[in-house]
């Protein structure tokens, strides 16, 4: 054994002596390397002998790549404006926010609004299914197509739960509300400029027989069954994602199917504001405003019950979008 051993010793010395005389034959006899002439298989020589000498080592070394020139003025400011879009920091990017919010209202209560509206223009070619189910699936497209952008909030009272949850910030709310209410007005008014039937057919009113109080309760249930939906699938506990436009798409059509013959099934404060602005009638219209805020703020008290407090990075992510995220801290509002 001492005797293989010594032989083995020997022989890789031997061998060692040879692939070294090898890469200097490569390199050049120049002991002062100013001669730089990379083999091949410089990686594999590196792996084989790592006792190279340093002078060796940096003569094996890959030629650096090129150095890129510098950027013309137009590639620069397109780079800026591409910075500027991904870094969320950047509160220059809050017009981006606030006009996916007035675009998505505006689609949903064109949606919204709108079924009441052509089913009094075309008696009997939209029914009651038809007009609930028609912005539940708008509300769902809304989500996947901009969700990232704004959070997609279309609405007043999630935005205000959001808040409360502390996934998103208080001093933000305010812009989101007023380009809300803009964009349901804005739809209104569309609406009754195409089909020229009053704005009024495609707001909310308590039903004929129901006192205000009893469509009040009814919003209230509703949206804190909403606000639940959508606070719930913005978790961190069971955030996901983007499928979650189809959990909030399907809760409204299914609260629409059963709850809409008394207050309308309204749950936003902002579809039935517009409708109401374009028309000048706001008949018993606290009920659309007390009535989803409250169960906002139900819902927020009962996703602090079932999992505690919010802040964390995949709500805040899921209310304010991918553009400007941030996380709860402690002394920020």
């Amino acid at each position: 054994m001492i005797v293989g051993n010594a032989g083995g010793a020997v022989v890789g010395k031997f061998a060692d002596h040879q692939l070294k005389s090898g890469i200097r034959d490569k390199i050049g006899p120049n002991p002062t390397c100013k001669t730089r002439i990379p083999p091949p298989d410089t990686l594999a020589v590196r792996a084989l002998l790592p006792n190279l000498t340093r002078c060796e080592a940096a003569m094996t070394a890959a030629p650096p790549g090129p150095t890129p020139g510098p950027l013309g003025p137009l590639a620069r400011y397109e780079q800026s404006v591409i910075d500027r879009i991904t870094n969320f920091d950047d509160p220059r990017q809050e017009w981006r926010r606030l006009f996916s919010e007035l675009l998505g209202t505006f689609f949903l209560v064109l949606a919204a609004a709108g079924g009441g509206m052509m089913s009094h223009a075309f008696p009997g070619v939209i029914s009651h299914s038809a007009a609930v189910v028609a912005p539940a699936l708008t509300v769902t497209a809304i989500i996947l197509f901009m969700g990232r952008i704004s959070g997609a909030h279309l609405n007043p009272a999630v935005s205000i739960a959001f808040a409360l949850r502390r996934d998103f910030p208080w001093r933000r709310v305010p812009g989101y509300v007023v380009v809300q209410l803009i964009g349901a007005t804005l739809a209104a008014l569309v609406l009754h400029a195409i089909i020229n039937v009053s704005a009024t057919y495609g707001s909310n009113y308590p039903a004929h027989g129901y006192s205000s109080m009893a469509a009040f309760w009814m919003e209230l249930i509703l949206t804190t069954g909403l606000v639940s939906v959508i606070l719930g699938t913005a978790s961190g506990a069971q955030n996901v994602g983007i499928i979650g436009a189809f959990g909030v798409g399907s809760y409204i059509a299914l609260a629409g199917l059963w709850g809409s013959p008394i207050s309308g099934a309204s749950m936003n404060p902002a579809r039935t504001f517009g409708p109401d602005l374009a028309s000048t009638t706001f008949t018993s219209y606290w009920v659309y405003i007390a009535g989803p805020i409250a169960g906002a703020v139900l819902a927020g008290a009962i996703a602090f019950v079932l999992r505690g407090r919010g802040g964390g990075k995949s709500g805040a992510g899921a209310a304010q979008g991918d553009l400007f995220t941030e996380p709860y801290e402690l002394g920020k509002s």
